[in-house]
């Protein structure tokens, strides 16, 4: 089993920061693919950002290439998103998510799941 806890979000302006951490307990942190997912008002889940187990390789959704920053340090049992040049439309509730493998993460296929922390962008 394991648990996931985000924290860092809030409230921010158009073209602010924010940083979003994973908090994890469980079985080993460091065996999982991890990943972000989110989901706006009235939309579907959808994926943001994954990271391969030993933190090599990372895979970010379109829209938020460029701008959004997926991390893991695997001795803390943390996952991060830094987010900048933020839009109104990231406004969404973030979930932190943990699969097997990244190919299952990004397509959705998720073995655990945070409880989400709500991020807002005003414009």
């Amino acid at each position: 089993q394991v648990q996931l806890v985000e924290s860092g979000g809030g409230l921010v302006q158009a073209g602010g920061s924010l940083r979003l951490s994973c908090a994890t307990s469980g079985r080993s942190f460091r065996s999982y693919a991890v990943g972000w997912f989110r989901q706006a008002p009235g939309k579907e889940r959808g994926f943001v950002a994954g990271i391969t187990d030993d933190g090599l390789d990372q895979y970010y959704a379109d829209s938020v290439k460029g701008r959004f920053t997926i991390s893991r340090d695997n001795a803390k049992n943390t996952l991060y998103l830094q987010m900048n040049s933020l839009k109104p439309e990231d406004t969404a509730v973030y979930y932190c998510a943990a699969s097997n493998y990244i190919a299952t993460l990004t397509s959705g296929d998720i073995s655990y799941w945070g409880k989400g922390t709500l991020v807002t962008v005003t414009s």
